[in-house]
């Protein structure tokens, strides 16, 4: 059986996963990382782009072969060249840092602070 790769969205990273599992009646299914397109916000999901919030939440990209759960209706089929995991992990993540320091609020240097605390974490 050919391998089915997928875009997924998991909370707010972008992955390009091996679809494993579809669950239609639970409207989800399990995917298994392959790269990364997007490197997830910093912060907390439910006050987007906000810095006065109880808890600023570090968020490190899902790790290579990683395996979890999205809903079936954030998934699209991919086609094309899978870059390796690193590759397309550095590049998101300096995408997404390079967003951060394009602006000026707290919350932007608090997000680029968390994203530091995750690249020390990678081990660049």
């Amino acid at each position: 059986m050919e391998r089915q790769y997928v875009r997924a969205v998991y909370k707010t990273g972008v992955y390009i996963a091996e679809l494993l599992e579809e669950q239609p009646a639970n409207q989800r299914a399990l995917v298994k990382v392959a790269a990364v397109l997007k490197h997830p916000m910093q912060g907390d999901l439910h006050h987007p782009k906000e810095a006065d919030v109880p808890l600023f939440h570090q968020r490190k990209a899902l790790a290579e072969f990683e395996k979890t759960w999205v809903p079936l209706s954030s998934m699209k089929p991919y086609e094309g060249e899978i870059p390796s995991y690193q590759e397309s992990l550095k590049e998101a993540f300096q995408k997404e840092l390079a967003n951060c320091q394009q602006l000026d609020s707290e919350w932007a240097r608090k997000c680029e602070e968390k994203l530091k605390e995750c690249e020390k974490e990678y081990g660049w």
